[in-house]
């Protein structure tokens, strides 16, 4: 027979009683977790949202029909001029403008020239460079719309711009597509001239600089930290250092690039290059501390194994510490550039906020970037900018998200299970 002590009935309810609160608070952590991602979600879905809604119809713009008659307007320009970078040139100098305005009182009335946007005879220029035999005849290009009637025609509008446009629907002479223009030109003072692949680029060059500084530095620095360099104060002196300028504001590495690229090397201003080094600075850091923690999670059984066969300690690190590391370093980095590609105040510091009207063709050419470009149009007054805003929005996201896809990428494609 048994000597153990049999539990009394008030243990065994109180054991009970534990085992359903533990249970209870296990589910109540559960569903506050549930409702943390479902919150964090909806709000991600609002901001996705919003920006759609406001951003899609940045894409697109509203047309007037416009009734020219260039054989009667006698526009003095000979075919040899529309040939060669100075057609541009040649039709601006044969008054093109004015034949344009003329041809809008005349289809509209008087208030036809304010019906058309600033650039609407660039259209007209447009059409004649493609297509010559039209200064032979009466034709009827499609040219935009004034600013405020483009955004009444999209979204409520001032009530005279609606009537306008009441009107001019009912005349059946307005069409809206596609805005090609806001993907292929650069800034201007139209809204409907707008365009996004000036600071497209601009930020493509910089980035570029940017990883091609900061990715090398950074992965051989955390490489020499975490493999070579002894442990002393001085070494200890240098991992902190690391780690409080990852953590330093944005604006404090303009003020150095300031300082140092155009100050004292006297670099050209508002240049990618100078962008680049800059958001090196302040992306190095992080690649650093993300090598550092992808190297230091390769097992020690790696390197005993090849030491062990002969490899010599640089083998080591090459050939089997770093691709093995190589995943977590490629995810570190694409949150360092993700950072820059968003900042705004290092980059207005050395001068990239200035009006930049065609795409840089070098690294030292003037630029502008993304989010500098989105802040510039945030802050003007007209209505027109605000949707084109929105729609920058879009682009940006839509880079980000092709830089976070090819990281992505990358680390599956290197990744290596031990």
């Amino acid at each position: 027979m048994s000597n153990a002590r049999q539990p009394t009935d008030w243990k065994a309810a109180a054991v009970q009683r534990r085992t359903r609160r533990r249970y209870a608070a296990e589910r109540r952590f559960r569903l506050l977790g549930l409702a943390a991602v479902w919150l964090s979600a909806s709000f991600l879905a609002f901001l996705l949202a919003s920006m759609l809604w406001q951003g899609a119809s940045g894409f697109r713009q509203t047309r007037v029909a416009l009734p020219i008659d260039l054989a009667a307007a006698k526009l003095m320009v000979t075919p040899a001029q529309l040939k060669g970078r100075g057609a541009d040139l040649a039709l601006a100098g044969a008054g093109l403008e004015g034949i344009v305005d003329r041809a809008a009182v005349q289809a509209y009335g008087g208030a036809g020239t304010d019906l058309l946007s600033d650039g609407a005879w660039l259209v007209v220029r447009d059409a004649i460079k493609r297509d010559p035999a039209v200064l032979t005849r009466r034709v009827t290009i499609d040219v935009p719309v004034d600013s405020a009637l483009d955004v009444a025609a999209k979204r409520d509008g001032t009530p005279q711009a609606e009537a306008i446009i009441a009107r001019l629907k009912a005349r059946g002479v307005l069409t809206t597509g596609w805005n090609l223009g806001f993907l292929t030109a650069a800034d201007s003072t139209d809204p409907t001239r707008v365009g996004i692949w000036g600071a497209f680029k601009g930020s493509l060059l910089t980035m570029l600089v940017t990883i091609g500084l900061a990715f090398p530095i950074g992965v051989l620095a955390a490489l020499y930290l975490e493999e070579y360099a002894p442990r002393n104060r001085w070494t200890d002196l240098i991992e902190v250092s690391i780690n409080n300028l990852a953590a330093v504001p944005s604006i404090i590495f303009g003020l150095l690039g300031l300082a140092v690229f155009l100050g004292t090397f006297h670099l050209p201003r508002s240049a990618p290059l100078v962008g680049g080094l800059t958001l090196a600075l302040m992306t190095m850091p992080v690649i650093v501390i993300a090598g550092r923690n992808a190297i230091k999670a390769v097992p020690p059984s790696i390197r005993d194994a090849a030491l062990a066969v002969g490899a010599s300690p640089v083998q080591v690190v090459f050939d089997h510490v770093l691709p093995l590391a190589l995943p977590g370093i490629l995810t570190g980095t694409i949150i360092g550039m993700a950072r820059a590609l968003g900042e705004t105040a290092p980059l207005l510091m050395i001068g990239m906020r200035a009006f930049i009207a065609a795409p840089p063709s070098r690294l030292t050419d003037p630029a502008t970037v993304l989010p500098v470009q989105i802040f510039l149009w945030s802050d003007d007054v007209d209505g027109g900018f605000i949707e084109k805003t929105s729609a920058a929005i879009i682009v940006l996201l839509v880079f980000l998200l092709a830089m976070n896809g090819l990281a992505i990428y990358l680390r599956n494609r290197f990744e290596t299970r031990w």
